[in-house]
């Protein structure tokens, strides 16, 4: 399925969001069988949580405990741990920024990958700046840095305008696969569905090569 120029790839994404984990492998998939290039972008999913985050319980009355077991079948059949914090759900937006202060570095995706392991593989709270530390400096970057511009503010705008280019073109849930500029993809489906989207984005470039022309 690989061949052609590069797929570009971007994906919406919230570390507290059980389907974004998930999501990691797909983009892997998409790397490897279509030769992806991935862009993660940042959509704030929960700005209505406290700083501190909710009680794991209380997401569970939400939305049934059977969601609990659903999420754990998907995470282990795509090859991946499903430990997250017992007993808080943290307020990502925190993480949402230092990821975007990384990025500015040129190390987003380290930063990225030690965040969602910090979650959802060692069950840590990355609502917690010494957390957050770790990941930083796990990808060879000054975590001092890091908290002194985050809690300035600097990259705030820079998680609202990504969540907010989403939002206008439809995006309400995450994670969202956005295939060439071209084709959405709204969860972490199947392989089999994103190798049809990526048969589909090839045809629909050969036959209009500058979409929104």
């Amino acid at each position: 399925m690989a061949g052609g120029p590069p797929l570009r790839v971007a994906i919406w994404s919230d570390y507290v969001c059980p389907f974004c984990n998930v999501g990691r492998e797909r983009a892997e998939w998409l790397r490897r069988e279509a030769g992806a290039e991935i862009e993660w972008l940042p959509y704030d999913l929960h700005p209505e949580y406290p700083p501190e985050g909710i009680p794991r319980a209380e997401l569970e009355r939400r939305y049934g405990p059977r969601l609990h077991d659903s999420v754990r079948t998907l995470s282990e059949e795509a090859g991946l741990p499903y430990n997250p914090h017992p007993e808080r759900v943290p307020n990502s937006r925190r993480a949402l920024e230092v990821a975007e202060w990384a990025r500015a570095r040129g190390a987003h995706d380290a930063v990225h990958e030690r965040i969602m392991d910090a979650y959802w593989t060692e069950g840590r709270d990355i609502g917690d700046w010494a957390v957050l530390a770790d990941c930083v400096a796990a990808a060879g970057l000054d975590p001092g840095d890091a908290r002194s511009e985050v809690e300035a503010g600097a990259f705030r705008d820079a998680v609202d305008a990504s969540t907010s280019t989403a939002q206008r073109h439809g995006i309400a849930a995450v994670p969202a696969f956005v295939l060439g500029g071209r084709l959405l993809v709204s969860g972490a489906q199947p392989h089999e569905v994103f190798a049809r989207a990526v048969e589909r984005v090839r045809e629909m470039a050969r036959e209009d090569p500058e979409p929104g022309a």
